[in-house]
Parts: structure tokens; C-alpha cells; sequence
């Protein structure tokens, strides 16, 4: 662990709880400034896998998190007093299309780092850059660009959402565009991304979309189950076939009915299953997100984004491949016809709303927001949970779970001393 032996502790506080005092800067000492390679946080409530730790204390060590038990408590080092904060573990996000005014599937590779940045000052520390529909010689150019980023450590390799998906639940993806699920070239569109893609989301309703989610889980390629007209029972043999993701559950798919239960129920219920939930307010209802969590529960849940371009950018025209998207008021939809495309959400913002507005529990959001995608990526010996050895990727939250500090690798990029 990274802090003080864990203990059972109350629940997260309400979302009035007074707001944190404010951390205090280094200790500005010799001895304390004397080994600037390690960095101790004391004072702030840390959140563990087995528990939130009250007045917790968390070394940094280079790029890792280190025992605290084995560093002695004057050994030097640069201290952060987070009284009145919250630690929890870098958030990890499966599906971001985007963010800071730049999209994944399109622009320059600075672009697309621009984007990466940008989620990494809401606190995502890991990211999967997805793509949009389009044509299958544009995809693997696309892919290509992105394996190198991954290759490079910015993001964490490619999720591609369409083009193999249903024209009756195709969303903000240009029809046009579709294809059916064809073994061959799902297979080809992965080997264009050299090892780096992750995850692909299909309609295994469509031909060829069993044999598709056989081959990716054969390839070690999430297959994930979205933007699907398929019944209960179609769904059923896509999760026997592999399939062990929703992409954004209830959204681009059949409602829940009591004689049609639709994909809904079968991927709920079903335990190798995890299902992606957007919380931004505008995706989901609050009952359908509490019913979801109750279900699954946050160690079958993976909070994400599906964020596009205005992400942390702001209002205006933009676009999500060959689509003009308008967002107002922090709301994307199509310009033509009013269909919801993507998100404007960063994961800060989804944490927050997760704990103060649908009243989750901390540890909950925590493991929907960083353990389980960790463990879908096959991340989890890495990221994901604030464990000795494991990347210092950690993100700190005042009372009202407010973002006050990002560090990734051990690197402050939001410092929450105001430095």
C-alpha cells in the first residue's frame, strides 16, 4: 500500500462538507528539499483498494510509488500537506474522441497531443484514443499515426468505434460510412494499429459480427458490444462469443422492455461484462446510472468521457469525422438533426457529479473511474490503484471533490500548491 494501514471509515462526506483548507506549500527546509526525487503527501484521505485511509501519507519515489512504511518518516524529501483533500489513483478513460479543441481522427499528431493534455489536466492520466466511422483506407492511416503515440507512451492505444456498427443505432456516425462486421477487415483494421488497439466496438447482430468478436478476442482485442439493434438472445451469443464490454450502455441501443429486455439486460447481467456509463447529465438519467451501479457495481462499471473536440474547449461549430457537430451550453448534437454527439464531459467532472449529485460512494466511483478500465487495458500491474511499485499517477480532490492536483509519472502537471 501507499499510506497508512487502511481502516473502515464513513462514508464519503456530503456535498456540502466544508471545502478544504488549503495545501500547504513544500517544506522549504534543507533536510526536507534535500532529495527533490521524493515527494511524501501527508494530511489527505487516501483512497486504497482495501479502504479510504484518514490522514494518509503517499511517497513518490522518481515515476513510482513507494512503500511508506519502508521510508522513514524525517528521510528527505519534498512535503505536500493535502489536509482536507482527497488522493485517489490517476482516472483512466477507455473512449475520448477528443478534447481541447482537436479530435483523434483527425489533424496533426499535435493535435492529438493537445487533446491528450488537456483530459490530463481533468485528472485522466491514461488514455484510449478512439476514432470515429470512416472509410476503412482513412481508419488505418488514423491508426497508424495513433499506434506511434501509444509506442510512445501518450496514449494507451486505440479504440475504434465504427465503422462496423448498426445504420439503425448509428448515432453521430455518418451512415454512408457503415459496413457490416467482415472478419477480414475488422482483422485488417486492428493490424493497422501494430499491437496498439485496445478495444472494438461492433454490432455482432450484423453478418459476420459473431465470427468478428471470436477473431478480437482470439487477436487479445476487446470486443465490445455498441451502436446495436441486437435482441437479448443476439446479445447473449456475442457474450458467449467474447464480447466483454457495453459501449456506453443504454445509449445506441434498444431500451430495456419487459418482453423485448434488448442488450440492456443481457450485458447487465451477465458477470464478464463490463459496461462503459456516461455521467454528464445529458446521456444518461441519474436512475438509469444509480440502476446500472447497482447492478454492476463500480468493479463492472468504467466511467468514460466518449468526449469530442469541445471538451475543455467551449462552445462552437465542430466536427466528428465528416459530421458538423454545434455545441451549446456544453451540449454536443449533430447540426442537421439534434442526435447527441458525444460528450463535452472530462473525468474530473464525472468523478464529482458521481459522488455529489448521484451519491455514489468514493470508493465506487474510484474503481469505475480507474481500477476496472486499468484491468480491461491489462494495465493493472501499472495504473489503476495507488500501490507501491505502480506508476505515481494520482489526482487530488478538495472536501467538494473539486480538482485541485494531477501528477502523472510522478510529474505535478496540475500542482496543487499553486506552483
Amino acid at each position: 500500500m501507499t499510506a497508512t494501514d487502511p481502516g473502515s471509515v464513513p462514508a464519503s462526506p456530503a456535498a456540502g462538507s466544508p471545502t478544504a483548507a488549503s495545501p500547504a506549500a513544500a517544506d522549504p527546509s534543507p533536510a526536507r528539499a534535500a532529495d527533490a526525487a521524493r515527494t511524501v503527501l501527508t494530511g489527505a484521505r487516501v483512497v486504497l483498494p482495501g479502504g479510504v485511509v484518514p490522514d494518509g501519507r503517499v511517497v513518490v519515489e522518481g515515476a513510482r510509488l513507494a512503500d511508506p512504511a519502508a521510508v522513514p518518516a524525517d528521510a528527505p524529501a519534498t512535503v505536500v500537506d493535502l489536509s482536507g483533500c482527497w488522493v485517489v489513483p490517476g482516472f483512466v478513460d477507455l473512449h475520448n474522441h477528443g478534447g481541447g479543441g482537436a479530435s483523434f481522427s483527425s489533424g496533426t499528431v499535435e493535435d492529438v497531443l493537445r487533446g491528450v493534455r488537456t483530459h490530463r489536466l481533468h485528472g485522466t492520466t491514461t488514455l484510449v484514443a478512439s476514432t470515429v466511422t470512416g472509410d476503412l483506407s482513412t481508419l488505418a492511416v488514423r491508426a497508424g499515426m495513433l499506434s506511434e503515440l501509444a509506442e510512445d507512451g501518450e496514449i494507451a492505444g486505440v479504440h475504434f468505434e465504427g465503422p462496423f456498427i448498426s445504420p439503425c443505432r448509428k448515432g453521430a456516425h455518418s451512415e454512408e460510412l457503415l459496413r457490416e462486421p467482415d472478419p477480414a477487415e475488422v482483422r485488417k483494421l486492428v493490424e493497422a494499429a501494430r499491437g496498439q488497439a485496445r478495444m472494438v466496438t461492433l454490432a455482432a447482430e450484423l453478418p459476420g459480427g459473431v465470427e468478428s468478436v471470436r477473431m478480437l478476442k482470439e487477436m487479445g482485442v476487446i470486443a465490445a458490444v455498441g451502436h446495436t439493434d441486437a435482441t437479448y438472445e443476439q446479445t447473449v451469443e456475442a457474450i458467449e462469443a467474447g464480447a466483454t464490454v457495453a459501449t456506453h450502455l443504454f445509449n445506441a441501443m434498444p431500451p430495456l422492455a419487459h418482453r423485448a429486455p434488448g442488450p440492456v439486460t443481457a450485458l447487465l447481467e451477465d458477470e464478464r461484462v463490463t459496461v462503459e456509463l456516461i455521467d454528464d447529465g445529458v446521456h444518461l438519467h441519474p436512475g438509469a446510472l444509480g440502476l446500472a451501479f447497482r447492478h454492476a457495481g463500480g468493479a463492472r462499471v468504467a466511467l468514460i468521457t466518449d468526449a469530442m473536440d469541445a471538451a475543455g474547449f467551449g462552445d462552437g461549430r465542430y466536427h466528428l469525422g465528416p459530421l458538423e457537430v454545434e455545441v451549446l451550453d456544453g451540449v454536443a448534437r449533430l447540426a442537421g438533426d439534434g442526435t447527441i454527439a458525444g460528450s463535452t464531459l472530462t473525468l474530473d467532472r464525472a468523478f464529482r457529479r458521481a459522488v455529489t449529485l448521484d451519491g455514489l460512494p468514493v470508493e465506487d466511483v474510484v474503481a469505475a473511474i480507474s481500477a476496472t478500465p486499468a484491468r480491461l487495458l491489462g494495465l493493472d500491474d501499472r495504473i489503476g490503484s495507488l500501490e507501491p511499485g505502480k506508476d505515481a499517477d494520482l489526482v487530488v480532490l478538495d472536501a467538494e471533490f473539486a480538482l485541485r492536483g494531477v501528477m502523472r509519472k510522478g510529474d505535478w502537471v496540475v500542482d496543487p500548491r499553486g506552483d
